[in-house]
């Protein structure tokens, strides 16, 4: 391992960068994309040309429609490839997200996702979005009854502050943290760079 790479949960070797496939919907983060033939060009040329080890994903982009494009493209997945996906926000139409963190509701994303992708286990596993409206014991504690069960590998965290890392620590192991970095935001939750 170099500097090119970074080991996830301390045994999942990646490189550094990997390919996120939000922008792979149609308008809105919703729906197909436009061109579903191309989709698929990209991720087979992102994995299997460029060498792309690690994609990154999430039952609410499209919703479910990115996930069904990676089987449809990859699957059988070549052995070094890790996919990452997220849970736990509804999607009632373009731009709009709802985060859900109950804990049936959690557990139906996992087994769903699991099943769209043809997976046995999902290598990484974020929660999409702390849901303010569920302890979050029990947001964690289903990921990680499912991560005990063996259909999680790892799980992760996606759009959180420094605090919300440290209380989940107190429930479970966190291998990720997913946060977009950027200095221009409207988004008061968007952590910023000074």
């Amino acid at each position: 391992m170099g500097p090119s790479t970074v080991t996830i949960g301390g045994d999942m070797p990646v490189r550094r960068i990997g390919y996120g496939t939000m922008q792979l919907t149609g308008p809105g983060h919703w729906g197909p994309p436009t061109d579903i033939r191309n989709a698929l060009r990209i991720l087979r040329h992102a994995v299997h040309d460029l060498g792309i080890d690690h994609l990154d994903t999430a039952d609410a982009y499209g919703p479910h429609t990115v996930e069904e494009l990676i089987r449809q493209a990859l699957h059988p997945y070549p052995d070094h490839l890790v996919i990452a996906t997220k849970g736990g926000m509804l999607r009632s139409g373009p731009n709009q997200w709802i985060p859900c963190g109950r804990p049936e509701y959690l557990r139906q994303c996992v087994e769903l996702s699991l099943r769209r992708l043809a997976l046995d286990r999902i290598d990484l596993y974020y929660l999409h979005r702390i849901d303010p409206a569920v302890p979050l014991a029990e947001q964690l504690g289903v990921l990680d009854d499912l991560r005990q069960e063996g259909k999680i590998r790892h799980l992760g965290l996606s759009k959180v502050t420094a605090d919300q890392i440290d209380q989940a620590l107190r429930y479970t192991t966190v291998a990720a943290v997913q946060n977009q970095h950027t200095a221009d935001t409207d988004d008061p939750a968007r952590p910023r760079i000074r």
